[in-house]
């Protein structure tokens, strides 16, 4: 995207892609350049794409396991009722008893070992639970559409989640479909949003890379909706065409804003700009060569 200047640049970028600042990776190609008597040579350029999915790094199981078992071997069986490592005493609280002339705590077996001994993870059975969470536990359709289930049960509707690939495979769409399920869109598809950012989350949190982006739809409202803002886009194109004058429209999310670009940018006459920030950033329709 080019614009006067880089932040514009990177707005555009967003509106285009549809999606967040925190989704999207930039690349700067080229700072504007300033020409004569305060005139613009050249504009900003710059790069954008949709963030890969990050996948946090997989912990071994098996050093988890050695690590809790050699904690048993140097606590002894005479320690079972002390706190668990988690919660380990400092040693201004440890009692006496335990202690060796040189500082350090004795072990069962005789050794020693010093008091600043980290713990590289929990011996608990919820610090272990902790790990295996972050663990890559499928493709991110499989995870969307396990998330989704569960929370249409959860909401005590009955509904089916389907996935469809959309984009060239870039998008996953996940489509809910049921006789009861319009709670979960909410007031102008507010609840669908914050559904959508959930299931998105947790997609990147337990899926490996590479990962298409997920669009989460209930009873095909973001596709009448779609339509309806097509419809619309090409009526208030069509006025600013034949009048030459600038609409602005009211605020919306970005994917709202992609579609009225996308729409506009068919139409002979009439392009589109972006003003202001989110939450109330919103679309400029306006004759070519404003």
């Amino acid at each position: 995207m080019t614009a006067k200047t880089i932040e514009e640049a990177k707005d555009e970028a967003l509106d285009r892609l549809g999606v967040d600042e925190k989704e999207a990776e930039f690349e700067i190609l080229e700072e504007p350049k300033a020409g004569l008597f305060g005139r613009l040579r050249s504009e900003a350029r710059v790069r954008a794409r949709v963030a890969p999915t990050a996948v946090r790094p997989k912990v071994e199981r098996g050093t988890r396991r050695r690590g809790r078992k050699d904690r048993a071997e140097d606590n002894g069986p005479s320690r079972a009722t002390e706190p668990s490592a988690a919660t380990e005493p400092s040693a201004a609280t440890e009692p006496s008893g335990g202690e060796g002339a040189g500082g350090g705590r004795r072990s069962a077996n005789g050794g020693s070992r010093a008091r600043n001994d980290k713990r590289s993870k929990p011996a608990t059975d919820k610090g272990e639970a902790m790990y295996d969470a972050q663990e890559p536990a499928g493709d991110a359709g499989e995870v969307g559409e396990e998330f989704l289930d569960g929370l249409i049960s959860a909401f005590g509707v009955q509904g089916s989640v389907s996935r469809t690939l959309l984009d060239e495979g870039d998008t996953l769409e996940l489509a809910v479909e049921g006789d009861d399920v319009g709670m979960l869109i909410g007031p102008r598809g507010a609840t669908l949003s914050a559904i959508q950012e959930l299931t998105r989350t947790v997609a990147q949190r337990k899926a490996g890379e590479g990962q298409p982006r997920i669009v989460v739809d209930v009873s095909g409202y973001r596709k009448d909706r779609r339509e309806a803002l097509e419809r619309f886009t090409r009526e208030v194109a069509a006025q600013v065409v034949a009048t030459g004058v600038v609409r602005v429209l009211e605020p919306m999310p970005p994917a709202d804003r992609k579609v009225v670009h996308d729409t506009v940018n068919t139409i002979d006459g009439a392009s589109t700009s972006s003003e202001g920030e989110e939450p109330r950033r919103r679309v400029v329709i306006q004759p070519d060569g404003h």
